[in-house]
């Protein structure tokens, strides 16, 4: 695990050289009270879940899921 420090507002880039077409930007948004709000720019193709969603949909494998790929912040 790669364990890097940010501040308010900084950036960290996942892929967009070397081979990796897609780029994924985590932006810290803002710290309060121990709380770590994050922002995530990456393609529209690219389905972006907290880890609990993603463990949801890799369970429901094979048989028809409702969760979407994207939604409000707060939904996923």
């Amino acid at each position: 695990m790669l364990v890097l420090t940010r501040k308010s507002q900084e950036s960290v880039v996942v892929g967009g050289s070397g081979g990796f077409e897609r780029m994924l930007k985590v932006t810290v948004l803002e710290i309060c009270q121990g709380k770590v709000r994050l922002g995530f720019d990456v393609d529209k193709e690219v389905p972006v879940h907290r880890l609990e969603v993603w463990e949801q949909i890799q369970a429901g494998a094979g048989r028809a899921n409702p969760i979407g790929g994207r939604g409000p912040p707060a939904a996923q």
